[in-house]
């Protein structure tokens, strides 16, 4: 989950060089819930002493 956070933040860098403020805007939102969303499941995981296997 934390990789697809950095792909679509990298996307939005990308679209917002090349000017397509609408999928940057986008990319950057999807990127922003991931990267709020994985700490969250990673500090319920550690609590809850789930291992990744």
């Amino acid at each position: 989950m934390l990789y697809s956070a950095l792909v679509f933040l990298v996307v939005a860098i990308v679209a917002g060089v090349l000017g397509f403020s609408g999928i940057a805007g986008v990319a950057t939102d999807i990127a922003r819930v991931l990267f709020l969303v994985f700490p969250v499941l990673f500090i319920i995981g550690i609590a809850l002493g789930w291992r990744a296997v």
